[in-house]
């Protein structure tokens, strides 16, 4: 049974950071891209960041860009986000997600496994 489990998230001032961490379990991992994705009320699910299956490629939505970092640790089966300068637009959920294609997609319904979520708010 595949479980990705998020942590991490917490309420910040703006101008904080913070760092999300994903585990993976039932699943092998190196074989799988990962994505993290926010989601608000009433909104659709959006693509946040992603990473391909070796980590030697990475992608960012415009809106973080040159704010955060997805970086993966394939030894661990463990995704992250490092999330800097936040800002109150950025308070969501965050979720992970696996995608066994290994290349980076950024439509949630490509992806095959969902953890359940962390919350993050920012304060102005």
């Amino acid at each position: 049974q595949v479980q990705l489990v998020e942590s991490g998230g917490g309420l910040v001032q703006a101008g904080g950071s913070l760092r999300l961490s994903c585990a993976a379990a039932g699943l092998t991992f190196s074989n799988y891209a990962m994505g993290w994705f926010r989601q608000t009320p009433g909104k659709e699910r959006e693509f946040v960041a992603g990473i391909n299956w070796s980590g030697g490629r990475l992608l960012y939505a415009d809106p973080v860009k040159g704010r955060c970092t997805i970086s993966r640790d394939n030894a661990k089966n463990m995704v992250y986000l490092q999330m800097n300068n936040l800002k109150p637009e950025d308070t969501a959920v965050y979720y992970c997600a696996a995608d066994y294609r290994r290349t980076i997609v950024t439509t949630p319904e490509d992806y095959d496994y969902w953890g359940q979520g962390t919350q993050v708010t920012v304060s102005s």
